[in-house]
């Protein structure tokens, strides 16, 4: 997905092929924080894009200053010109790095066989170091000028220091490996970057399009606009977000909303740019171009999540800022300390400390933390679980209590009619019919349900006239000259007509948490309705699921406190309040604050913003296809299964184990090594291995939340 390069508020994104690692970012942040209008640096090295915030003047200066440090740079979104003169370079070749490691092997062989001259061997691992090691000096020094002590600073320096004591065939083979471990690591950070661009590769390239003169052409995906008419056929990705004109299919939407099993679509239904066609043929009218679909938002979203440093990643770049330059002063005291006054050789406390400075570099360190937390980005979304930032992910574990709303949440939001109880001597279908005849006339949800359900049983409706709607008690009307109410409980009260008979029974449902409407008429109630927004199959088990996990719940709603206890005890919730209005649930999650909890709050993303916005940590459902939810929440569920949130604080859970595992080994084996070094025990080959062995170990740990 690409932005304007130059927006209102002069920002740029910048692609540098050539940044991968912490390196590369702190050398261009000391570059660049220093100069006049620039604002704000954002890095994202999964991506290789910097995000900079600039005055009018201040992008050429930037851009100079990126090419001083060997990088090449190009704005996204920039002209052809631009984009040719800042054009990424060409993949290297691998003979170089082939040709060198034979060199380095030969000059160790010849060195330890004594086969050949000593001038012969500097001579091969010389052309080793200067075939596989002149990028890395080139660095090495440009960081140097820029007084930045990074890894090819320090492996320029070991190096150089190995070849000025004699020790050219390790120079040499340190040189080679080093360059070897940089290959493997940036292959396997691609894997990362991957798991991005496999959601880019859902949506297909073209579609086919009906024309102005009712052929149909396929056509390039970016060029439809809205409103158009695409035909879809079985087996086909779907392009666009749409709505079904014509036909019916099953959809597999599990690469947007994780569902296991496919979705029948029919005429209205909404479809999703990057799901599967998997039966019928079917047409869709365009209501999202490319740039604005629901996958589209996803990825920006989760690009977005990964320039955003976790609470982890910002304490080790903290660490890293202090660790490398400690590490280097320890090197040296270790080079002049001992032979200065304890008269012990120079050449040995040198190589020790040549050895330090190897393995002393804090990259594995460092690359561990955006590694993991990407991973866990994309291994979310695969899920249909879409989290905006690593510190959700890594905050996700510490939940203690998840309060959630009621309706489209534990419930499908749907009314529908449960009861019909006669009260009066008449036909049933006729009073059905009476009260489906007002029911229809109004909006309200459950009034709604009562027509519908009279419309599945074929009755046939009256005409109504003049129709009256009583706010907040119901709807009332004349029907073949007779005059009849179809409201509440209230309404049957202020009408004289509530027996203790008739309140005994509406209570009784009102208790089971069911809306009850009254059919009457002008002496007597007709009948009763009873309506239920019905419990999703799903919610039992995401509340048990949540209970395993150690979360308490509690549900707020609007809804009655009968209705409320009877939805919280089917689905086992722990606590449950009704009749709240948005500031009372945003009142009610302060409370549990106020006693401790870490509080997550689950809701549609818009009438329970107040309380979503203040919980650590707002869960917007069945965000698919909504903006306002994809934008607002800090984690949306794409579908409305809430079984996603425990999958989610599992998630995290396993996220904050890599991290804190990754942290242990990157500082372990570098303590170990700084021990055996003292002790004259480790070569700079042993060191090569350690420092780039655990940047690769890390790497790899971190990237095994994408098998979750």
């Amino acid at each position: 997905m690409r932005t304007e390069p130059l927006t209102a508020e002069g920002q740029a994104r910048i692609r540098i092929e050539q940044m991968d690692c912490p390196t590369e970012e702190k050398l261009i942040r000391h570059k660049l924080s220093s100069l006049p209008g620039i604002s704000e640096l954002e890095f994202n090295l999964l991506q290789r894009v910097l995000t900079v915030r600039h005055t009018a003047d201040a992008l050429p200066i930037a851009l100079a200053a990126i090419r001083d440090l060997g990088f090449t740079p190009v704005v996204e979104g920039s002209t052809a010109a631009d984009e040719k003169t800042g054009a990424p370079p060409r993949k290297k070749a691998w003979w170089p790095l082939a040709v060198s490691g034979v060199a380095a092997v030969s000059a160790e062989v010849l060195h330890f066989a004594e086969l050949a001259p000593e001038w012969v061997v500097a001579g091969m691992a010389l052309f080793a170091i200067l075939l596989c090691g002149l990028a890395t000096y080139k660095r090495g020094w440009i960081a140097l000028k820029n007084r930045n002590l990074n890894i090819n600073a320090l492996m320029s320096i070991a190096v150089t220091g190995a070849v000025l004591i004699g020790q050219w065939p390790e120079a040499a083979m340190v040189m080679f490996l080093f360059s070897v471990a940089e290959l493997i690591e940036a292959k396997s950070l691609d894997r990362a970057r991957n798991a991005i661009r496999g959601l880019m590769d859902l949506t297909p390239e073209r579609a086919t399009v009906q024309q102005a003169d009712g052929s149909w052409l396929e056509v390039d995906i970016e060029t439809i606009a809205l409103g158009a008419l695409v035909r879809v056929r079985p087996g086909e990705r779907i392009g666009l977000d749409g709505e079904v004109a014509s036909g019916s299919s099953s959809i597999n939407q599990a690469p947007i909303t994780g569902e296991s099993l496919p979705v029948d679509k029919g005429i209205g239904d909404p479809v999703f740019a990057g799901t599967i066609n998997e039966t019928g043929s079917l047409e869709y009218r365009v209501v999202a171009v490319a740039a604005n679909t629901t996958l589209a938002r996803i990825i920006h979203a989760v690009e977005e999540a990964q320039g955003a440093r976790a609470p982890t990643q910002r304490f080790v770049d903290q660490f890293a800022k202090v660790y490398t330059p400690v590490v280097f002063l320890l090197a040296l005291a270790i080079a002049c300390v001992p032979p200065l006054f304890m008269a012990a050789p120079w050449y040995d406390w040198i190589y020790r400390a040549l050895v330090l400075l190897v393995v002393a570099c804090p990259c594995a360190l460092v690359i561990s933390t955006p590694v993991t937390i990407v991973s866990g980005l994309a291994a979310a979304a695969r899920k249909g679980i879409l989290i905006k930032g690593g510190v959700y992910l890594e905050m996700g574990r510490k939940l203690s209590f998840l309060a959630l709303d009621k309706t489209g949440t534990i419930t499908h939001g749907k009314p529908v009619q449960t009861d019909f109880i006669a009260l009066a001597e008449q036909n049933p279908e006729h009073c059905r019919a009476l009260a489906a005849s007002l029911a229809s006339r109004s909006d309200h949800p459950v009034s709604q349900a009562i027509a519908r359900q009279a419309a599945q049983q074929g009755l046939r409706f009256f005409e109504v006239e003049a129709l009256e709607a009583l706010p907040g008690r119901g709807v009332r009307g004349t029907i073949e000259g007779m005059h009849y109410q179809l409201g509440n409980h209230r309404l049957v009260e202020e009408l004289g007509l509530c027996s203790a008979e008739l309140e005994v029974k509406l209570e009784q449902l009102e208790r089971q948490g069911k809306t009850v409407v009254v059919l009457s008429n002008p002496q007597h109630a007709i009948a009763m309705f009873a309506v239920a927004d019905t419990v999703k199959a799903t919610s039992r088990q995401a509340i048990e699921a949540l209970h395993a996990l150690g979360v308490k719940t509690m549900m707020l709603t609007g809804d009655n406190p009968h209705t409320a206890e009877a939805i919280a005890t089917q689905v086992g919730i722990d606590e449950a309040r009704g009749n709240l209005l948005p500031i009372d649930k945003l009142k009610a999650i302060e409370s549990l604050q106020a006693r401790g909890h870490m509080v997550g709050m689950v809701g549609d993303g818009i009438n329970d913003a107040p309380a979503l916005a203040k919980s650590e940590i707002g869960f917007a459902m069945a965000a698919a296809g909504t903006d306002t939810a994809i934008e607002t929440a800090d984690v949306a569920l794409m579908d409305d299964d809430l079984r996603k949130i425990p999958a989610f604080i599992r998630l995290s859970q396993q996220t904050a184990a890599i991290l804190r595992q990754n942290i242990v080994l990157a500082l372990g084996i570098k303590a170990l090594f700084l021990a055996i070094t003292l002790t004259g025990q480790a070569t700079m080959w042993m060191a090569v291995f350690a420092d780039m062995g655990v940047s690769l170990l890390v790497v790899f740990n971190g990237l095994r939340l994408l098998k979750k």
